[in-house]
């Protein structure tokens, strides 16, 4: 059996989850493609692929000899045909698969994108600190990371790119934006931004590239004994971090606990149970992972193995269309599992789990969904998200000001929960 990869975030994390006979497939299929393309140049009607096929076959679904017609048509037509090598034109065959899913987080690295992409799940990488979907065929900022150069340029969730260095982002895919965005440390890139609340007018913003650390925990001690404990991202150091900090929680007359994931883009789903571990009960199911019906064998339940120390403390969870992925896990498990209080605005929807298959051996990889997300209660996130309990929306003209409408909502709704707790 081989292994593969599993990533469980908005943020391109590996989750690292055991694989399946998948990756067998995936590398049979590439080597069936390659030697396809040298083969069927020369002997176009000798080529066929299970579905898919230029003879004259009554099972087939799909006439393949249009891609020899084509690539024949290329070669000989087009104006820079001398400069196109073979293998980019492989490269570029493959990508056509992936785009046809329309599937956003389905994505094929060429060998150099892959390096990149390994970058990425270390946490620490040259670029401008902000995580980048898609929405609405639009790229858009995900989260800006705390700290980060996009976070001091005054990049917001939600914010939508529509240049990159002067070129339209119209139909560009997610790696092919972090290729132009990335570039020498201390220099800068211009992005054209639409704000999510700046009423359409575009602005084009400098931003300097610089070495990016992911945060991972800041914890606040407000009135009244609350808590507002800040997650910045499920990364490798978030359980030990978070367990230093709620050792202190249980010794320091702590009454009630703001979960504040605002603008975290996941990170790694083992992250996001360990931590539902401290406020549920030991077994309880945290999110279900769901494969399409004949891979139902593959479906499993990831459930908490912790000691449930803050369960009995009063919590509320704060999120934004910032918050994404294993954010939106252990805030839906929260819900389901103890109607805990979502306060602020619609999370950002990211509830499919991708998987890495390496592809031959020059270092190209494909992402795949192959699942998706299912909350306690039967929920998905996936392009939905969570809508919270409590709406308030934070405008730019609060951050600029320095207000923030949600942390107050979130306290007011904590204080009433715990003066309950008090009365009883």
């Amino acid at each position: 059996m081989n292994k593969g990869k599993q990533i469980t975030k908005g943020m391109a994390k590996y989750a690292s989850l055991i694989i399946g006979g998948i990756l067998l497939l995936a590398v049979v299929a590439t080597g069936s493609f390659t030697l396809g393309y040298g083969v069927g140049t020369e002997f176009p009607k000798s080529v066929i692929i299970k579905g898919i096929t230029n003879i004259d076959d009554p099972d087939a679904t799909a006439d393949f000899s249009i891609f020899w017609e084509a690539l024949k048509e290329l070669r000989d037509t087009h104006l820079y045909s001398g400069k196109v090598s073979d293998q980019d034109l492989v490269y570029g065959a493959v990508s056509g698969l992936v785009s046809a899913f329309g599937d956003p987080n389905t994505t094929f690295f060429k060998p150099e994108d892959s390096q990149k992409f390994e970058e990425d799940i270390k946490g620490q990488f040259g670029g401008i600190g902000a995580e980048i979907g898609i929405r609405e065929e639009q790229l858009v900022i995900v989260a800006p990371l705390k700290g980060s150069p996009a976070e001091h340029a005054g990049l917001e969730s939600g914010d939508y790119i529509m240049a990159i260095n002067k070129e339209s982002t119209r139909g560009i895919s997610v790696n092919d934006a972090v290729k132009k965005i990335r570039g020498p440390i201390g220099e800068p890139v211009t992005l054209t931004i639409v704000h999510k609340d700046g009423g359409g007018v575009a602005e084009d913003i400098n931003v300097v590239r610089d070495v990016i650390r992911v945060p991972t925990i800041e914890v606040t001690r407000l009135e009244n004994n609350i808590a507002h404990i800040k997650i910045f991202s499920f990364n490798e150091n978030a359980p030990f971090a978070f367990y230093n900090e709620a050792a202190k929680l249980l010794f320091d007359g702590t009454q009630g606990i703001i979960l504040d994931l605002r603008n975290n883009p996941g990170g790694f789903l083992e992250v996001s149970v360990n931590l539902a571990g401290w406020f549920l009960d030991r077994g309880t199911v945290v999110v279900k992972e769901r494969f399409r019906e004949e891979q139902s064998d593959r479906n499993k339940e990831f459930k908490t193995n912790g000691s449930g120390a803050l369960k009995r403390l009063p919590v509320v969870v704060l999120m934004n269309g910032g918050s994404a992925s294993a954010s939106e896990i252990l805030a839906g498990a929260l819900r389901d599992n103890r109607k805990t209080k979502i306060i602020g605005e619609q999370s950002f929807g990211k509830g499919t789990v991708q998987e890495l298959h390496p592809l031959v051996d020059d270092g190209s990889q494909l992402k795949i969904t192959v699942a998706e997300w299912i909350l306690p209660n039967g929920g998905t996130i996936e392009k939905e998200g969570l809508t919270p309990d409590v709406k308030v929306e934070l405008t730019r003209e609060d951050v600029e000001a320095g207000n923030d409408p949600q942390l107050e909502k979130a306290i007011e709704v904590l204080r009433g929960e715990v003066s309950a707790i008090v009365k009883k």
